[in-house]
């Protein structure tokens, strides 16, 4: 099992770290920072948690004026490159809240997202000072640097995960919208990605506002073309006939309208599957004859919760044109391993074949506790139900 991420926080790290803010600035007691870190609870603490403790911890030993605080870091920060050196910016988070080290706490966030990330520490900025704070994120997006471009899309995400959300965005995302607009075309892979996500979680509140900038946007510029695509992910898993036609994809049509399939079968087996385990999904599609259609097929297990209620979940299986009667086939393996996002738990799954977001067909599966099988708890009844 892979070591958690709190875990890149060991005694030496911190013991190397310490030693080179001394080497730097004499003043700074060393040992005392170790044990303020390492002291009460530390092991409990998670990675974010852990981040904290040492930016406080940091803080007690440098300068109490922030901006003297600051230059003894900038003397180091060359040398502190990489996700373990997240607590850079949170020390600003933290240590750099004054109104009067407004300026100077946005530079040094604009410098230290390109060794780490600021996209965190930012966000208490946003929500004391939305209008000064926004206003420095535009010219971040005009930055040469690409790393501080994703911070000005990335640090307005409303819904940014591990981070605080941001309850004027979710209410009202034009200044966000206005801000992405310079990042549309972004050359760089990784500020793209990071625009998409941002329309992403605009759209789960404001879907309409999300549609209208995809439309502008979808068709002027590759790159713009890219971001939009994966920036309406969840619009197309909702099957949003608007997003449907922008990209394509044949609609499923109204009640009564003449289906996009002749036929379409799935076929989930074993039919029983231990937690842990893995079942093989068989499918099957024909287009109608005659009409060429842009298909995108998915599968949708319905897994039962701790509670006994069902909780969706979609996965990819095709996305590709098919010519008037061309039939379609394929198989995928999914397995029911215990992850630290999804849980599994015993019980009947449904699970569904959709052909851009219309159901059509479906099978179901039993899924087992690991230890056991056979008639000892029932699991039999259950099992020939499923045929």
């Amino acid at each position: 099992m892979a070591e958690p991420l709190k875990s890149i926080y060991t005694k030496a790290f911190l013991r190397d770290f310490s030693t080179l803010i001394q080497s730097v600035y004499p003043s700074f007691e060393a040992d005392a920072f170790m044990s303020g870190v390492l002291g009460d609870g530390w092991e409990q603490l998670e990675l974010k948690a852990r981040i904290r403790r040492i930016s406080t911890t940091l803080g007690h030993g440098l300068p109490r004026s922030f901006g003297e605080a600051l230059e003894i870091l900038y003397r180091v920060d060359e040398r502190c490159v990489g996700f373990p050196y997240l607590f850079f910016p949170d020390f600003v988070e933290i240590h750099g809240s004054a109104e009067d080290d407004f300026e100077t706490a946005l530079d040094a966030l604009e410098r230290f997202t390109a060794k780490s990330s600021s996209e965190f520490a930012i966000r208490p900025f946003l929500l004391r000072h939305p209008e000064r704070t926004m206003a420095r994120m535009r010219r971040w997006a005009l930055s040469e640097n690409e790393h501080v471009r994703r911070l000005a899309s990335e640090g307005s995400r409303p819904r940014l995960p591990w981070g605080q959300s941001l309850p004027m965005f979710k209410a009202d995302p034009a200044p966000v919208l206005d801000l992405l607009e310079a990042l549309r075309s972004d050359p760089s892979l990784y500020v793209r990605k990071s625009v998409a996500n941002n329309l992403n979680d605009i759209s789960k509140d404001h879907p309409e506002a999300v549609k209208r900038t995809a439309l502008r946007w979808y068709g002027t510029d590759p790159l713009a073309d890219w971001i939009v695509r994966r920036g309406c992910r969840g619009l197309l898993r909702a099957a949003d006939p608007d997003v449907l036609t922008l990209f394509g994809y044949a609609s499923p049509g109204a009640d009564g309208a003449e289906p996009l399939l002749e036929d379409a079968a799935l076929r989930a087996w074993p039919r029983a599957v231990p937690i842990g385990g893995e079942a093989r999904l068989d499918f099957e599609v024909s287009a109608r004859p005659g009409v060429q259609v842009r298909l995108r097929l998915e599968y949708a297990i319905d897994f039962v919760k701790a509670s006994g209620r069902v909780s969706r979940k979609l996965f990819l299986l095709a996305d590709r044109m098919l010519e008037g009667g061309e039939r379609l086939t394929g198989s995928r393996r999914h397995r029911f391993a215990q992850l630290t996002t999804r849980r599994h738990y015993p019980g009947v799954h449904r699970i569904a074949l959709l052909v851009n977001g219309a159901e059509y067909a479906e099978d179901a599966l039993l899924i087992e506790e690991p230890e056991t099988g056979g008639n000892a708890d029932g699991s039999e009844d259950a099992r020939a139900s499923l045929y």
